[in-house]
């Protein structure tokens, strides 16, 4: 806003005639300055309003200098900001960190309250194993059937150029094929469960079956990644909380198989797509890439799976 400027002959008015020509001359080199410096003033507002006049809305196209200005601040931002510590969901050029995800109702990870045998069964004699078919926990030694599968698990360090991370547990469990859980709704049994540490390959490798599905998920594996294994059965300090999901040729193969009727319904009634799953839905395509692993073999002499995960230590 433009400064007003007043006149001081004009208030307060007194006879200068007396005071002779210096004073009168020293009253005119004042008026002088003071509309030069008015002058000043409004040139300087006019310039302003004339740039702004030039900027335009936001979001709208701008003149040269603006433009120029723009990319000039946003290329030294840029530059000057530190590429961030990859996290939970970070990607780097050849290996992915799965999407964080819940462990269900059903981890037996001593975070739930007990269905069956025990609520943790990380703390048991026997989780560490490569085979996870049969139940270890209590009296029941029974073996969950279903199409076998051989689930190889590579975990490496995003923040050290993917390299293998040795000395690492992985936790695994999922559903048997008729979507039931152990320790749950299945409380004598502990099948389907097991913890294996990553060798100097940073990989485990796990014999189990083609998890089935139950109304509501799409079909999956859960898993919990940890730094040690004394971590791991302590029941605490979990790294990575996440799940895989089942490719779907394989769910459409296996399933239509008769040891799979009920989880064949379960599929088909909606619940047949990780797009629409209310726990994948939320990864990224890069995320749900790792998260799916890649499948080979057959219904009649199992299926073979691998994929690499990345872990941000």
């Amino acid at each position: 806003m433009p400064h007003e400027i007043h006149d001081s002959g004009n208030e307060n008015h007194h006879d200068h005639a007396d005071e002779g020509l210096l004073a009168d001359l020293q009253r005119m080199e004042q008026l002088r300055v003071g509309r030069r410096r008015a002058l000043a003033l409004f040139g300087s507002a006019s310039g302003s309003a004339l740039l702004l006049g030039c900027g335009g809305s936001d979001g709208s196209s701008s003149g040269t200098t603006t433009t120029v200005t723009s990319t000039s601040t946003s290329t030294a931002t840029a530059t000057a900001t530190p590429t961030p510590t990859p996290t939970s969901t970070s990607t780097s050029s050849s290996c992915t960190v799965p999407s964080s995800e819940t462990n269900g109702p059903y981890p037996a990870d001593g975070t739930n309250t007990s269905s069956g045998v025990t609520s943790n069964a990380l703390t048991a004699t026997g989780v560490v194993r490569s085979d996870i078919r049969s139940s270890f926990v209590g009296s029941s030694t029974a073996t969950a059937t279903g199409v076998t599968m051989t689930f190889t698990i590579t975990v490496v360090d995003v923040n050290n150029g993917c390299a293998p991370l040795s000395g690492y547990a992985i936790y695994i469990w999922h559903c048997d094929k008729d979507g039931n859980y152990s320790l749950y709704n299945l409380p004598s049994e502990s099948y389907l469960r097991g913890v294996q540490v990553t060798d100097s390959n940073g990989q485990v490798t796990f014999t189990t079956i083609v998890p089935g599905c139950y109304n509501g998920r799409y079909p999956h594996i859960h898993f919990e990644v940890f730094s040690s294994l004394a971590n791991a059965t302590s029941g605490n300090y979990a790294r990575l909380i996440s799940q895989f999901a089942i490719p779907a040729t394989v769910c459409a193969a296996v399933y239509a198989t008769s040891n799979y009727a009920t989880s064949s319904t379960n599929y088909n009634n909606g619940n047949n797509s990780t797009s629409t799953d209310n726990i994948f839905s939320d990864a990224t395509s890069a995320q749900l890439a790792v998260m799916t692993p890649t499948m080979t073999g057959s219904v009649s002499g199992g299926y073979t799976a691998t994929t690499t995960i990345g872990i941000s230590t």
